[in-house]
């Protein structure tokens, strides 16, 4: 075994965690039965001892392929040999089903007579703890030996031994023939009956029935849709149906850079990234998301910091502390260390997040007609007073620095969002407001931002105060309204970042060199997010023609499913946790924005 590129990786879930299954057949990246649960399958940050749950033919010479079943998070694996044709059809059912919560895999003959070989391999509590195994009357149960005892139930149609602690079989499909494999939580009592290939046949028609009807659930029906429903579908898988919140990607510890130290735990729900998330399902007429989300946010809202604020980052349940730790006994994806779960950044200040969050706020208000109640607008009320009373002070921004706080942009542009959707929606409402302070602090932000950010000699709105160089988070100046696209000191910014960060249709968040220091070695991978976004300021500026040229050719670099990671490096491989919300979002956000551009021309 070795480790597949990142982009090698399709994702299966069901709105509780998500399964990572390679093109090889494996699943190699599995935290269960929670987003943010340790991991049971982790073999993408330790080959030899991180776990994993292999089925694959024994063909000498194969070719693999993989594809969604259409309008669905059902996974196809297929195999391709002189020997024969197989595939294995990989899905979870959905939490809220009448079957919910199962790790379905289907293995299949389509031609000729296929021997498989099988191994469930898992290791409990990110690979720390040891397991038994004891046989049941409906399978093999494999409890962890760990605090938690997590326990995990595999099911099967054909018998299952025992090695070493893994259940592996080896067995021979005739064409045509299917055989099953089923993974679920071990709870006690559970008088689950011997598996059946019909009862698979139906989770496989329930699951596919559920997919196809929320796809359908869709206001995009434009260009681009396949593209845009595929985003939108992993999206989806990033919920939380428990709780309404969002994870920013459902793996830790995948490196930014190739065997670099920038290896995060993205399995959190980050303000930022969940309120743009709700925004890109809120425009494809998502609105059971969106409600779900808010009712979230109102939770957060109601337990604020004494001072009023938020944390930048939560767990999916709300819960406030992250600590950051290192495992050390993994070796990390192709040997980039450290192995971090939890994430720091729920200490940090990140201004703009109340932006965000008041951006998203607003427009769900204005878009399903579904009124914010009162008591959530009084602690809106105390969120903005925080964001007046501190907009000036320094933070570690949108891009979590861990080099020293700065004044940043980006952290001022938002400051103005969060002011300005608070007076807008008070007015709208009619909410009682300090609506005199409000209107005076957010002309004070909207002109320190324009006149303090802005360097003469440049010609440019730069990173921070003092700064030489520009970023990229400047792209979201004119796409939250603070800018007009067509205004000169915009043009000039957005040539600056075209000279110092945009390659062809890819664009780097900031120079590594020269920017803000972040406290990390290494450099870094262009930055999806920050191309889609590209190509939307250059449709809202009018330029479709190149807005259109590059948002296809920037397509182009997903993987084969359509997904993508973070980043992508120099070789055009995918980089980062995967897939990455933060991509899908400003995807989809793109195609929108262009496509309503390009329609208003025919």
């Amino acid at each position: 075994m070795s480790y597949q590129p990142i982009e090698n990786y399709g994702i299966i879930g069901d709105l509780q965690t998500v399964a990572l299954v390679g093109m090889d057949g494996s699943i190699d990246f599995l935290c269960f039965p929670h987003f943010d649960s340790p991991s049971l399958f982790a073999a993408m940050l330790d080959d030899r001892g991180g776990g994993r749950f292999s089925i694959r033919p024994a063909f000498s010479n194969v070719k693999h392929r993989q594809l969604y079943m259409p309008s669905t998070n059902v996974l196809v694996t297929r195999f391709h040999s002189p020997d024969g044709v197989a595939e294995v059809t990989d899905f979870m059912t959905v939490a809220g089903m009448r079957h919910a919560n199962k790790l379905v895999r289907q293995v299949q003959s389509i031609r000729g007579d296929v021997r498989f070989t099988v191994r469930f391999a898992p290791r409990f509590d990110y690979a720390r703890a040891g397991h038994d195994v004891e046989k049941s009357p409906t399978g093999l149960v494999f409890r962890s030996r760990g605090e938690d005892r997590t326990a995990v139930r595999l099911l099967s149609t054909i018998p299952l031994q025992l090695q070493e602690g893994d259940a592996v079989a080896e067995f021979v499909l005739p064409s045509g023939e299917t055989a099953s494999f089923v993974m679920e939580e071990a709870r006690q009592g559970d008088l689950s009956r011997p598996l059946e290939q019909r009862q698979v046949t139906e989770w496989f028609g329930e699951t596919m029935a559920y997919w196809r009807r929320w796809v359908a659930k869709s206001a995009y029906r434009s260009r681009w849709r396949e593209t845009v429903v595929r985003s939108a579908l992993a999206l989806k898988l990033l919920t939380s149906a428990k709780h309404g919140s969002i994870v920013a990607a459902p793996t830790f510890g995948l490196p930014e850079t190739p065997g670099g130290v920038r290896n995060w735990d993205y399995r959190y729900a980050w303000i930022r990234d969940a309120s743009f998330t709700i925004y890109a399902l809120m425009r494809l007429g998502y609105s059971e998301e969106a409600a779900a989300f808010m009712q979230w946010i109102e939770a957060r809202c109601q337990d604020l910091n004494p001072d009023g604020s938020l944390q930048a980052v939560y767990a999916l349940d709300g819960r406030k502390q992250l600590d950051e730790t290192i495992l050390t006994h993994m070796e990390g994806y192709r040997g980039a260390a450290p192995v971090r779960i939890g994430n720091a950044a729920y200490h940090q200040i990140q201004l703009d997040i109340y932006g965000e969050l008041m951006d998203s706020v607003y427009i769900y208000n204005k878009l399903f007609g579904q009124p914010i109640t009162y008591e959530f607008w009084k602690n809106l009320v105390r969120l903005i007073d925080y964001v007046c009373a501190n907009w000036r002070v320094p933070d570690e921004g949108v891009w979590e620095v861990r080099g020293g706080k700065r004044e940043f942009l980006y952290s001022r542009v938002m400051t103005w969002v969060a002011v300005d959707r608070g007076i807008r929606l008070a007015e709208k409402r009619g909410f009682p407001a300090p609506l005199d302070r409000w209107c005076q602090v957010r002309a004070e932000i909207y002109r320190d931002a324009y006149e303090e950010f802005w360097n003469p000699d440049l010609q440019c709105f730069v990173q921070y105060k003092g700064a030489t160089t520009v970023d990229a988070s400047s792209l979201l100046m004119p796409l939250v309204k603070f800018i007009s696209p067509h205004h000169p000191r915009w043009f000039f910014t957005l040539s600056a970042i075209e000279r110092e960060l945009v390659e062809d249709s890819l664009v780097y968040r900031y120079k590594v060199d020269t920017a803000a220091p972040d406290g990390l070695t290494g450099d870094e991978g262009t930055f999806s997010l920050c191309s889609f976004a590209y190509v939307e300021c250059l449709s809202k500026g009018g330029d479709l023609e190149k807005a259109r040229y590059l948002f296809e050719k920037a397509l182009g670099y997903a993987n084969h499913l359509g997904l993508f990671a973070e980043e992508l490096g120099r070789r055009g491989e995918h980089l980062g946790n995967f897939p990455q919300a933060f991509t899908h979002i400003s995807l989809i956000s793109a195609a929108w924005n262009l496509d309503t551009r390009l329609s208003l021309q025919t």
